[in-house]
């Protein structure tokens, strides 16, 4: 009973240690953010310059290149951390139930072709935001002369247009490829486990990974209609 006891409240106390853990270190690295921005801003305006402080200068004044660059950064990173992350968890358990059940090692493996898939998403869409990229003009150069060309800005509407463009179509891609390759590891691994136990059950959950994987080629259609129209610069 005393051993019981003593156990019990140290994997009460471990979990408790852990939760807090994690708690805190969100509340650690938010809280470090701040003072990162808190200081940047303190300095501006102790400078005189804190009228630099303005998002809207910020979003007008930002090189539509960089909203370009980010949105494949996003595309392909992410995509490429929702694959190794599935792979991870459906592979650790098609080893680990091979075991056991050898059989499932062959089949299992289209689990891994659907994680893998996730980073080709990405991989296609950075291809198709490189391709946008053309050459532009900025600053007084790229001022229209006539009254129906004319605006305020340094750049010309349509390449920061193409700019934003590219960002969102990086984080839906990029986003939904994350949760689809989480999706499928999760239940690539299920579908392992499953089927060393009952080899009645692989084709069931394989249609469950299946939707499972569409959740990213959703995500690839919807970036593809974001960037239909985007084109950057004029074509030299």
């Amino acid at each position: 009973g005393v051993s019981w006891g003593v156990s019990h409240h140290s994997s009460r106390r471990s979990v408790r240690m852990r939760t807090c853990y994690g708690c805190c270190g969100t509340y650690l690295y938010f809280f470090f953010l701040f003072c990162i921005y808190a200081t940047i801003a303190t300095v501006l305006v102790i400078t005189g310059n804190g009228y630099r402080i303005d998002i809207g200068t910020f979003l007008a004044d930002t090189h539509p290149y960089l909203w370009g660059v980010l949105g494949i950064a996003i595309a392909i990173s992410f995509s490429v951390v929702g694959a190794a992350w599935g792979i991870w968890i459906t592979g650790s358990s098609i080893l680990g139930a091979g075991v056991n059940a050898p059989r499932i090692k062959t089949k299992n493996l289209i689990s891994i072709i659907f994680c893998e898939a996730v980073a080709i998403y990405g991989i296609i869409m950075a291809i198709v935001f490189a391709s946008d990229f053309k050459q532009m003009t900025f600053g007084l150069g790229a001022k229209g002369t006539t009254l129906a060309n004319s605006y305020d800005g340094r750049f010309i509407p349509e390449d920061v247009f193409a700019g934003y463009s590219m960002f969102g179509a990086g984080l839906t891609v990029g986003i939904s490829n994350l949760a689809c390759g989480i999706c499928v590891g999760i239940v690539g691994a299920g579908a392992a486990c499953a089927d060393a136990q009952d080899a009645n059950l692989f084709v069931k959950i394989l249609i469950v990974e299946i939707f499972g994987s569409a959740i990213g080629l959703f995500g690839l259609i919807i970036g593809i209609i974001q960037v239909e129209r985007a084109k950057m610069g004029t074509v030299v």
